[in-house]
């Protein structure tokens, strides 16, 4: 195996709107920061964040064969995070997320690729076969790879976002990954009704929930059955900005977990690499590394399940 992590979809640009709050204000004009373009979206940030933590990752997507397109490409170069691609029929996608005060983001946004686009297996297929762990982003395109991607004993990951509960057609997604992450956001105080809907229905091994600052929820399939809270790491910088901080905590939580680590301590490398994300503007603009995530894991204390 050539590969620690194949990372498959999921990469873009975020333009980032510096706003006071996240409401549209009187009148039709507002003075903000200055406005900047980050190579983003959540492939990127599982994949640059393995990369970080010196795991060996490949990254494959569809990019655009436009200006945006060779800025996705340009970072991979710099950073040296090798990159296969087909070119994206309707060009890269792209988000505009309104960042507050508080570093609280909304996105909206431009998925653009056609609903009828899969990934074919004949260029994804030989990638499977040098991985030793898959992430399918949650990207429509890799609906139909799940099978593939677990063949020869593979383990797949994926990332729901802020997930319903039940809509169908997450369901690939939700019922074929043997780690399932997604956020709270939507769920709230149904959220473990839903992490025991991934256990029940699919072939999940843990399921987790990120909630902000309020922690996260964990369910595991071999577990009491009890879904377990921890709270949030205390951030050691000022929070500005949210963005990137689900895809930080999702790297460090599984690169922690296959390198052996138990739930506690896959949880706690989880919530500082987070942590560490919010305090810097930008979407996957700071990425922390193995030895910083050593020594803030050894800083935060002992593991948040064990408080």
């Amino acid at each position: 195996m050539e590969y620690d992590v194949l990372v498959v979809g999921g990469s873009g640009i975020d333009s980032i709107v510096r706003v006071d709050e996240l409401t549209v204000p009187e009148g039709d004009y507002l003075s903000v920061p200055p406005i900047r373009d980050y190579v983003a979206h959540t492939g990127n940030g599982v994949a640059l964040g393995f990369h970080a933590l010196g795991a060996k990752t490949q990254f494959i997507d569809y990019i655009g064969e436009d200006v945006l397109g060779r800025q996705i490409l340009d970072r991979y170069k710099d950073v040296g995070l090798p990159c296969d691609h087909l070119p994206a029929p309707a060009g890269t996608p792209r988000s505009v997320n309104l960042v507050d005060k508080a570093g609280r983001r909304f996105s909206f946004y431009d998925g653009r690729h056609p609903a009828d686009l899969l990934m074919p297996l004949t260029f994804c297929g030989p990638h499977f076969d040098r991985a030793r762990h898959v992430h399918l982003s949650y990207s429509h395109f890799n609906r139909e790879l799940f099978d593939a991607a677990r063949a020869g004993g593979r383990t797949v990951s994926t990332d729901l976002h802020a997930w319903d509960g039940s809509n169908p057609a997450s369901h690939p997604w939700a019922y074929g990954a043997d780690h399932v992450f997604f956020s709270a956001a939507v769920l709230k105080d149904r959220v473990a009704d839903g992490l025991r809907t991934i256990i029940s229905e699919g072939r999940a091994e843990v399921a987790v929930a990120t909630d902000g600052d309020n922690g996260c929820f964990v369910l595991e399939r071999h577990g009491d059955g009890v879904v377990r809270h921890f709270p949030a790491v205390v951030p050691e910088r000022p929070v500005v900005d949210s963005n990137g901080a689900g895809d930080a905590f999702l790297t460090a939580f599984l690169h922690t977990r296959l390198n052996g680590g138990d739930l506690a301590a896959s949880v706690l490398a989880g919530s500082v690499s987070g942590a560490f994300a919010c305090g810097h503007h930008g979407t996957h603009e700071a990425l922390i590394t193995a030895e910083e995530l050593r020594r803030a894991s050894l800083r935060a204390g002992v593991a948040p399940g064990d408080r």
